[in-house]
């Protein structure tokens, strides 16, 4: 789950002659200026990627103003497309927070939740499962839900390539099947449940079991025939389907869940009050600008609403059922 930083050096060369090298030299000192000044109008910035075994950084505060805001971004989707989504968002929180940012990736929602945990992020962008887990072991500050076509719930999908004869959950039986990541509510943990419910075990009930770690990759895993089977959340696999054909015509799904609570945003508890009510009325805000209506479309989301811990009780009875109850 690893970004790199990328630094361009664009160099000119060019020789003095005549009268026309003197010009050029005003026109290039000018040009610097003009982006010196842009780059210290705007806050900074910039992608973080931790590898598992490293320890976080300690993030060096600006010359001058406070110090970067750390957003974590859950594992939902894969590296690349995470970072073509949010990097929109953290210009936008840094612009309307009037400091710099830093997007934090890690490679599973374990990872993520130590974040918050630990308070070494001051926001995050969770699963469902992982809040619901979080929540109960060491407690998250629920902060908004993402409401999408009206709705602040989302299902767990069992999809399956478009041409599988398999009718019935149960025809997977001696598959290959592909979870995503084991705190991840709709790509393992309801799937579980539906297993133990028919008195099954993965280990049991399927050939071989493996772990993506984005949904993304699930469902990529399915159409391109990886895989027999996947678990993975319906927003992103609706999503899927409508940017690109190729996964609309060589996916379906096989079994749905019932509704769950959308994954939240949420802070750590303890974060100062001040920053929690200026990141709660950005979030809440956004979509009374054209500006965050832009970053709410690359998101899929139409709005933030505020929060609402009871919408994640039907997640909470899927972790009972598996045995994830205190």
């Amino acid at each position: 789950m690893n970004g790199s930083a990328h630094t361009f050096l664009r160099r000119t060369r060019g020789r003095h002659e005549g009268s026309t090298f003197v010009p050029f030299v005003y026109f290039v000192v000018l040009l610097l200026s003009a982006l010196l000044l842009a780059a210290c109008a705007r806050p900074a910035y910039r992608q973080v990627s931790l590898r598992t075994a490293e320890p976080s950084p300690t993030p060096l505060p600006t010359p001058s103003g406070p110090p970067p805001l750390r957003v974590a971004v859950a594992a939902i989707l894969s590296p690349q497309s995470t970072l073509h989504t949010y990097d929109r968002l953290a210009e936008y929180l840094s612009a309307a927070l009037d400091r710099p940012v830093e997007l934090v990736q890690r490679a599973t929602y374990a990872e993520t939740n130590e974040l918050i945990r630990t308070h070494q992020v001051d926001l995050a962008f969770i699963c469902t499962g992982a809040y619901v887990r979080g929540q109960r072991e060491f407690g998250m500050d629920l902060l908004a839900v993402p409401q999408v076509d009206g709705k602040t719930t989302y299902q767990s999908y069992i999809i399956v390539p478009a041409d599988s004869p398999t009718q019935r959950w149960e025809d997977l039986r001696g598959g290959v099947f592909a979870f995503t990541d084991p705190l991840s509510l709709s790509g393992y943990m309801a799937a579980l449940a539906l297993l133990k419910s028919g008195g099954e075990t993965p280990e049991g009930f399927f050939s071989r079991t493996l772990f993506t770690y984005s949904h993304d990759n699930s469902v990529r895993a399915v159409a391109e025939g990886w895989v027999d089977g996947a678990a993975v959340d319906s927003l992103v696999y609706e999503a899927l389907l409508e940017q690109d054909p190729f996964y609309r015509d060589r996916t379906r799904v096989l079994w749905e869940s019932e509704p769950f609570g959308a994954p939240p945003v949420v802070a750590p508890r303890g974060l100062d009050p001040d920053l929690r009510a200026r990141l709660r009325a950005v979030l809440l805000e956004m979509d009374r600008s054209w500006e965050g209506q832009e970053v709410l479309a690359l998101l899929g989301v139409d709005r933030f609403v505020p929060g609402d811990d009871g919408l994640y009780n039907s997640a909470r009875k899927v972790l009972e059922a598996v045995g994830e109850s205190p």
